[in-house]
């Protein structure tokens, strides 16, 4: 099991295009390479993904406890040649004080040598305290070395080695000048998805390319070939449900729409449902399907192109009318309202939703949530009457509000977070359930089995 996790000082110092990098220039090698990435992201995976030629899985402690986390890893992990575990925040920035899910935290429960990022535009001596500072912090910390960015030069590069070569133990593996070229633009929630760069790969092999003439990937392969195997005894094969009948769940997958964890498509295929993927751009219709699932997206960008896809939108109107099965989140959400409004333009959008989606220049609920179900829920946690069920940890990302043009049902109370009104999330219209919670099926929340379920009892 070689793996390594790319950590930063801070936020924002170039660990994704490094980690992209490192993705690209070690699958030229010739190496089977698995990205993962900590908390719940998606354009980061879809980019990581993409370099590696393997789905990204994310770690995350708010959807999976520690067993979970160790097992997901072993499974995705243990059969390829080298793993890229990227980080979030810094390595030591956490929700509490005791850092219990940190970057730090997650390095160690993995067993991974951590490789720190350092920005370090108009550092000289002053990095030596740095990493110092961050070996003391915490004596377990396995920092095997760092990879200096953003340098403003050869001499700025000398001057910093011998700085780091005198003062501490880590060694340098990688030295990446400043390279404007190397950034990915940037939205709103991050990088642009993948799915929406016509140049994405082109841009992931210059990135590569830059990364492998300005990192020592021996020295880090090294590394890597020196962590230690989780011992992994036994895993939790207890969910294997499988659907009576044959279910084709539709998959809106374009520029719109891209923000899936693999983990949860891979649900419904285990399960013995079929996917049918789909283009709300370009395709004329909704196809033959049982159920439909419309996950997040930058819907606003593509807006126009939405619009002017009548046939598409009435497809799917008539269809939700008509009592399919249907899923959606966040993107997926705006896109099922009657209208969305961004920069003083609005566009027509489906219209199963009696509501108007308004863009804000500001996040208007970014974080982890916490829901807890109501009896509205079409296809619930547990089987409940007059009672909320168990608390379900999602998350949200959203610049996006709602302005409710009726009366609606809703699926969940917010305990933590925006959703919909600050205190609701998930509507409920006929057999629709869209919401700005993102889920993710795991060991505490197998969604995908109940929408499944759900789906093959609406179907019956």
């Amino acid at each position: 099991m070689s793996h390594f996790f790319i950590s930063a000082a801070h936020k924002s110092s170039g660990k994704t295009t490094i980690s992209l990098g490192l993705c690209a220039a070690l699958k030229s090698r010739n190496l089977n390479v698995q990205p993962f990435k900590k908390g719940p992201d998606y354009i980061d995976p879809m980019w990581l993904g993409k370099a590696a030629g393997n789905d990204c899985h994310n770690l995350d402690f708010n959807t999976m406890d520690r067993e979970e986390i160790q097992q997901l890893f072993y499974k995705y992990s243990n059969d390829k040649d080298i793993s890229v575990i990227e980080g979030n925040k810094g390595l030591y920035d956490g929700l509490d004080l005791e850092g219990s899910n940190s970057n730090a935290a997650l390095a160690k429960l993995i067993s991974a040598p951590v490789i720190l990022v350092i920005d370090a535009r108009g550092m000289t001596r002053g990095i030596a305290p740095l990493i110092l500072g961050y070996q003391a912090f915490d004596n377990d910390m396995q920092i095997a070395g760092v990879i200096l960015n953003q340098l403003g030069g050869s001499r700025h590069e000398s001057k910093l080695r011998a700085v780091i070569d005198h003062y501490t133990d880590v060694p340098v593996i990688g030295a990446v000048h400043h390279d404007p070229s190397l950034v990915i633009v940037e939205r709103h929630l991050g990088l642009i998805p993948s799915n929406e760069s016509p140049e994405a790969q082109q841009r992931i092999n210059y990135v590569g390319k830059c990364i492998e003439q300005q990192v020592d990937l021996d020295a880090l392969q090294v590394i890597a070939n020196k962590a230690k195997p989780l011992n992994i005894s036994n895993f939790d094969n207890s969910h294997t449900y499988k659907v009576s009948t044959p279910v084709r769940i539709g998959v809106a997958r374009d520029s719109a729409f891209g923000f899936y964890y693999p983990g949860d498509l891979q649900a419904f295929v285990d399960a013995g449902a079929e996917l049918v993927y789909f283009d709300t751009i370009k395709d004329a219709a909704l196809p033959e399907v049982d159920g439909l699932f419309i996950g997040g997206g930058f819907p606003e960008t593509q807006m126009d192109l939405l619009e002017k896809n009548i046939s598409m939108r009435d497809s799917i109107r008539n269809a939700i009318e008509n009592g399919l099965p249907a899923y959606a989140e966040c993107g997926g959400l705006m896109y099922l309202t009657e209208s969305l409004s961004w920069n003083g333009k609005r566009c027509e959008m489906v219209g199963a939703i009696k509501a108007d989606t308004i863009m804000h220049p500001k996040p208007m609920g970014r974080g982890y949530v916490k829901l807890s179900e109501t009896q509205n829920h079409p296809w619930p946690l547990v089987e409940i009457e007059n009672a909320e069920a168990d608390d379900i940890a999602a998350h949200e990302f959203h610049y996006s509000s709602l302005n409710l043009n009726d009366t609606v049902n809703y699926a969940y109370n917010v305990k933590r977070g925006t959703g919909i009104d600050g205190t609701h999330d998930g509507i409920v219209y006929k057999n629709l359930l869209g919401c700005y919670s993102h889920l993710r099926d795991v060991r505490n929340n197998h969604w995908v089995q109940r929408f499944l379920q759900f789906t093959e009892q609406c179907n019956k």
